[in-house]
């Protein structure tokens, strides 16, 4: 067995170059945008109903049925 010394910075070295896997990135880079596509998608869906509900208060037919259509074509994409 043999007793090999290395310092810390040379011990990083290696594992920097064994770390070459670009393959990698793109896979990271499409999951983050998936999360980040769906908090929008939770987010505009939840403002909608929010405006939805406001229009039904104020009984706001138009602004109900103008919410509503764009609320339907959100739902239909998610």
């Amino acid at each position: 067995m043999k007793n090999k010394k290395s310092s810390y910075t040379e011990i990083m070295k290696s594992r920097n170059i064994s770390k070459n896997v670009p393959s990698e990135h793109p896979v990271l880079n499409m999951y983050i945008q998936m999360v980040i596509d769906e908090a929008l998608f939770i987010r505009k869906k939840a403002l909608l109903e929010e405006r939805i509900n406001d229009a039904l208060d104020t009984k706001n037919e138009k602004e109900f049925m103008n919410l509503s259509h764009e609320y339907k074509k959100l739902k239909s994409i998610g």
